[in-house]
């Protein structure tokens, strides 16, 4: 019985069909990807298009953020610091007005101790706008500290003496820095900045309605400071809560703004009717 009739090439022998099946293969390699020419001109072969907004020798890493993003990430730091210089400035003229000290004094020296860490850790690497702005954030704390060591006695019970508010004070504010430098050295600089400030900013909240409640009224208070340390504080949390995306962040800001609402009435309730 014949076999199955064999199939030939039009126009061309076994042996050239051979040859150009070789060529291919040598073209292609041995995955079957060609070696940077095209299988029917010869020519060599474009690399791809780099994704756009991408650097060319990276055509496929993530894109930066765009500009609005950017706008917006510069409006929350400057509301947040804008707001923060508000509450420190006001600080010290209510407690020279009144002859107190209009910061929780646990507070102030948490605020500090973390403006002097991360300035001093800022000014390491070269003078930076951050830093200069921690600089000048440590400076108001210290004429609050001022006010409190000038005036803050009078508010404690007759027991507590000189020695004794010194060594009080003393233990306070070595704790303060002492609790900076935990976490700096648990976290590093980049999540103990956020962890700190937002959970002393959460003690503060609660503070100042301590403060009200011990004063039993709004002295050596000021709504102005109730609601730039509420803005000082939403700001970075929609900044690093919702834009960066941290849920822990996100979590204490929000509780911040709990309490710093609950405050703010407190306030708007303690104000004098207008007189008729």
């Amino acid at each position: 019985m014949a076999g199955p009739p064999r199939l030939r090439l039009p126009g061309a022998s076994c042996a050239g069909a051979a040859r150009r099946c070789r060529a291919i293969v040598v073209a292609d390699g041995p995955s079957g990807k060609r070696r940077g020419r095209s299988a029917r001109s010869g020519r060599p072969r474009r690399p791809p298009v780099p994704t756009a907004g991408a650097p060319p020798h990276a055509p496929f890493r993530a894109r930066p953020p765009a500009p609005r993003v950017r706008r917006v990430e510069l409006m929350l730091t400057l509301v947040s610091g804008l707001a923060w210089t508000v509450v420190y400035v006001e600080a010290i003229r209510v407690g020279l007005r009144d002859r107190t000290y209009a910061m929780p004094v646990a507070a102030l020296a948490l605020n500090l101790a973390w403006e002097t860490t991360y300035a001093v850790d800022e000014f390491r690497t070269g003078v930076s706008a951050q830093g200069v702005v921690n600089v000048v954030w440590a400076l108001a704390d210290l004429v609050i500290v001022y006010t409190y060591l000038r005036f803050g006695r009078a508010e404690l019970p007759g027991f507590v003496t000189r020695p004794l508010f010194a060594a009080w004070n003393v233990l306070l504010f070595a704790t303060a820095f002492a609790v900076q430098w935990l976490f700096l050295a648990q976290f590093g600089t980049h999540d103990a900045t956020r962890y700190s400030a937002f959970l002393q900013n959460l003690l503060m909240s609660g503070l100042f309605i301590a403060f009200f409640v011990a004063r039993r009224g709004p002295r050596g208070q000021s709504l102005l400071i109730a609601v730039a340390k509420w803005l000082g504080t939403l700001a970075p949390t929609v900044l690093f809560g919702v834009l960066e995306g941290s849920g822990f962040v996100l979590g204490l800001g929000v509780l911040c703004s709990v309490f710093d609402l609950v405050y703010i009435g407190l306030l708007l309730r303690s104000r004098p009717a207008p007189s008729r």
